[in-house]
């Protein structure tokens, strides 16, 4: 573990919060385990905010940092090393390592939280948390203990302040060893959508797919997905978050995957719509030009200088005017590309927005508006900001579009990288024109 990395994300908060308050308490808490039914875990995910400010991955921990003007320290509370449980669960790394593998001060076993929590707090005027309510109950808990104790010169912190908004503004711009694993993250999806591609053939299922997709995640070291894949076969493309089920691929259909995996805690995120027979359809392809045309004009405003409503903006352009000039958006109705976006008439086809922010989590945290008070302006970008590209149209049956559209749902779908000079595609491993797909199906 990089403990330098972490430690230097600690200091940085300590920073900001001692030119917010001065002096405070933080507090943090990660993920606790949770039952699927019964006896039977769900399989772990810490909680992304406390892992990006320790690298720790257990569950049940705390984060205390008591900062003055002068500096800070640094306390962990974990689960204490326990024999009987490790045989069951695994190993645990306990209080007494924790100071030297975590770069942290002081460490100690989770069952002496509540006895030394309010100690840790007495004296310092804020406390900086997250806004939790089972956590508010804890804290609220050791104010109590420091109210009753007030005639020995003990008292509570007199303001809460949300930490999030601060750790979040943090989060939303990548450092170098982020971006690396991002890259590498990246890299595994594509391969999975490609193993997808190569597989796909009339008469599979959609769950067949998703195998697919999961086999080399797994295997070439993804930890988990970043989220549920969806693999939508034919008409289900047209609805957005369909999960992978049973649905056949009939041969003449369109099959749209949007997968992801997250590596050592980053996420993913491709989106691809490939022919299930291998070759496009005049009409399938219309639609697909224009789609990867709008991805294309809403990457290349993915830049400093820009803001985060730039690439839809030029994406809705290239949409709408694709959508007139297959007059699935009558011209002799809406006149200009103008009219019809003002008139938001692209919205039965493209009904979600272009971009997300992406980084531990797969819509990640981040303003999408300049911080402060009120309606701000779109966020502007900035070298190290991560967010996707991907636009799509969707013609569900029976809408106003001539019968040879209904049916196709296309998304295209990459994770591109702000720099100081063009965007990086961190995602093109995956083809994604026409040509290049249909060749790799034919091989």
């Amino acid at each position: 573990m990089n403990t330098a990395l972490y430690a230097k994300r600690r200091e940085r908060l300590a920073k900001a919060i001692q030119k917010k308050t001065g002096s405070g308490v933080l507090l943090l808490n990660t993920a606790s385990e949770k039952l699927r039914n019964r006896d039977s875990e769900y399989p772990y995910r810490h909680d992304s905010d406390f892992y990006y400010l320790t690298g720790f991955n257990e569950p049940g921990a705390y984060l205390v940092m008591q900062i003055s003007e002068q500096g800070f320290q640094t306390h962990l509370f974990c689960r204490p090393k326990d024999l009987e449980r490790e045989i069951w669960d695994g190993w645990r790394l306990g209080p007494e390592a924790a100071p030297e593998a975590l770069g942290v001060d002081f460490a100690y076993p989770l069952t002496e939280l509540h006895t030394r929590m309010p100690d840790l707090m007495n004296g310092f005027e804020s406390l900086h948390t997250k806004i939790d309510r089972d956590l508010q109950r804890e804290i609220e808990s050791w104010f109590d203990v420091l109210r009753q104790q007030s005639r020995s010169g003990k008292r509570p912190p007199s303001a809460i302040h949300d930490v999030l908004q601060i750790v979040h503004e943090m989060r939303l711009l990548k450092d170098s060893a982020e971006i690396e694993i991002m890259r590498r993250s990246a890299k595994i999806a594509a391969q999975g959508h490609i193993r997808a591609m190569q597989a796909c053939q009339p008469g599979m299922h959609e769950y067949h797919l998703e195998a697919e997709l999961l086999y080399i995640f797994r295997k070439m070291g993804a930890q988990h997905v970043a989220y549920n894949s969806i693999v939508a076969a034919g008409k289900n493309a047209c609805t957005l978050h369909h999960r992978a089920g049973d649905a056949q691929l009939l041969d003449g259909d369109l099959c749209l995957i949007d997968a992801g995996c997250e590596l050592d805690s980053y996420a993913s995120d491709i989106t691809r719509t490939l022919p299930v027979n291998g070759q496009f359809s005049g009409p399938q392809k219309a639609i697909y030009e224009i789609v990867l045309e709008a991805q294309e004009k809403a990457i290349s405003a993915t830049r400093i200088g820009s803001n985060f409503q730039a690439p839809h903006e030029a994406a809705l352009e290239v949409l709408t005017q694709g959508l007139l000039d297959l007059e699935i958006l009558p011209k002799s109705k809406w006149g200009s590309v103008a009219n019809a976006i003002e008139a938001k008439a692209y919205q039965d086809y493209y009904m979600h927005r272009t971009s997300h922010w992406l980084g531990m989590d797969v819509h990640d945290v981040g303003n999408y508006r300049e911080p402060g008070v009120g309606d701000q302006p779109w966020r502007q970008l900035e070298a190290g900001m991560v967010l996707t590209i991907e636009p799509g149209l969707y013609i569900r049956h029976g809408s106003q579009a001539a019968e040879k559209y209904w049916g196709i749902g296309i998304r295209i779908e990459d994770d591109v990288h702000v720099t100081s000079a063009d965007p990086e595609i961190l995602t093109r491993d995956v083809p994604v024109t026409v040509s290049d797909i249909e060749a790799l199906m034919r091989a």
